[in-house]
């Protein structure tokens, strides 16, 4: 059990040069951020280093938003790009050394819920950072991951996903084969759990701490949510909520923590379980 953000900043040295000022608080966030960002720089410039006479002879025409992102391709310059390749390099290294040739990394897809289907809306800029902090870990390191979908959750599509190093590819869609079946049964049970019912005073004063971290979370306050949150836990250990909730303040911290776990099908049966799921499709702060 890990704080994937702390380890990346740890074991990534070369990643320092991208990180923002940050506290010690917010030092895993900050890494994942420039985590990402170095994967989007990189992609830019492979981009361009493959499709640049392609956009100027052809001059397609696109949509807005992927008309922006090939013009920041085409105008990227490559004057850091030895420092990019380096990050990637490490990366590669701390993950491999991370999940040696059986690990497997197990994440939410998303950090929160995504837009509902056919909605009209547009990302918001906080999402897609968030969107793409997930996503620079596998794709940076080039290590293999897959995606399985758990359905829908108040009309939200809800996935999990797994990573595993870099060349493991067969591995892990033979780890995922023989897990699925059991990834099933756990959706089902997960589906029909319910919170319970207000029988007394220490659940009466857990819904209080709640409510009290919802406040603080929708100040921005994540600390002060996180210990109003871990009250409501010792009083009432039962109710998935509080643990979405505090996952939730912990995520805007940048206080990511990540089971990696070997390939045994008790193992991942007993890591997946109905209570995990449930809280992957309530992942949002309620």
């Amino acid at each position: 059990h890990i704080n994937i953000g702390q380890y990346i900043s740890s074991n990534v040295p070369s990643l320092k040069e991208f990180c923002e000022p940050s506290t010690k608080l917010q030092e895993g966030k900050s890494a994942l951020k420039a985590l990402c960002t170095v994967m989007l720089l990189l992609q830019r410039y492979e981009f361009k280093a493959n499709h640049e006479d392609w956009v100027n002879t052809v001059k397609p025409k696109l949509g807005l938003e992927v008309s922006t992102r090939v013009l920041q391709a085409v105008n990227f310059t490559d004057d850091n790009i030895k420092s990019l390749y380096i990050v990637r390099t490490e990366w590669r290294a701390a993950l491999k050394n991370l999940l040696k040739d059986t690990g497997i990394l197990v994440l939410p897809t998303m950090a929160g819920h995504p837009l509902k289907r056919n909605s009209k809306q547009r990302l918001s800029s906080e999402f897609e950072d968030k969107m793409y902090a997930f996503v620079s870990i596998a794709a940076l390191s080039g290590c293999c991951q897959a995606t399985v979908p758990l359905g829908n959750h108040n009309d939200h599509p809800i996935s999990i996903s797994f990573v595993a190093a870099h060349g493991s590819d067969k591995f892990l869609l033979r780890a995922i084969l023989d897990m699925y079946s059991a990834i099933q049964e756990q959706i089902v049970l997960a589906s029909k759990l319910a919170l319970p019912p207000v029988i007394d005073r220490d659940v009466d004063t857990s819904e209080l701490l709640k409510e009290k971290g919802n406040n603080s979370f929708k100040r921005k306050q994540w600390s002060k949510a996180i210990e109003f949150y871990s009250g409501a836990i010792k009083l009432n250990d039962t109710n998935a909520t509080y643990y979405c909730n505090r996952a939730a303040a912990y995520l805007e911290l940048g206080r990511y923590a990540f089971n990696t776990i070997p390939f045994e099908h008790n193992c991942l049966k007993s890591a997946l379980s109905s209570s995990c799921i449930l809280n992957l499709m309530q992942f949002q702060a309620s």
